[in-house]
């Protein structure tokens, strides 16, 4: 089964981060997008987050209001094997753009409002591994879109 990015999504600082149908991703992440909190948000090691549309969809079948975007990513996949990226993995997006994923993300009290009863822990990779986000590198910058491939590459392609 293909991967693709289902949504890309931005904000001039905080939550929810908007739909956007194309982005040019650099060294220091989305143009465009920025985060309220610099000392736990953006920077080169957390330069792109990542979430998965599938966890999106079985956190709302439990209740949670949870959208794409609401909880601080900027690209939401459909289709990627959630639990192969991993730190250390590294992801071609469109025909050019390459991150490497650095962390998983740590849950904050901005993204509450996504979860009943503000429980961000529900995305926490302490608590419910495999649920969270994870944070990215920019190796390779490029102009990636709504609909475009993911392709985990290959552990050669990695060094």
């Amino acid at each position: 089964m293909s991967a693709f990015i289902h949504q890309l999504a931005s904000s001039p600082g905080g939550v929810p981060k908007l739909s956007i149908p194309d982005v040019m991703i650099r060294f220091a992440g989305l143009e465009g997008d920025w985060q309220s909190n610099r000392k736990y948000h953006g920077g080169p090691d957390r330069a792109v987050c990542l979430f998965a549309s599938e966890i999106i969809a079985a956190l709302q079948a439990h209740g949670h209001p949870i959208t794409a975007g609401s909880v601080g990513e900027n690209v939401t996949t459909v289709g990627l094997d959630w639990l192969r990226v991993v730190p250390g993995v590294r992801l071609q997006l469109g025909t050019s753009a390459v991150l490497e994923v650095v962390s998983y993300t740590v849950p904050c009290r901005t993204i509450r409002g996504a979860f009943v009863d503000g429980d961000v822990s529900r995305i926490s990779q302490t608590l419910h591994p495999g649920t969270s986000r994870v944070y990215a590198r920019v190796l390779v910058e490029g102009v990636v879109r709504v609909g475009d491939e993911i392709a985990v590459l290959p552990e050669t392609q990695h060094d």
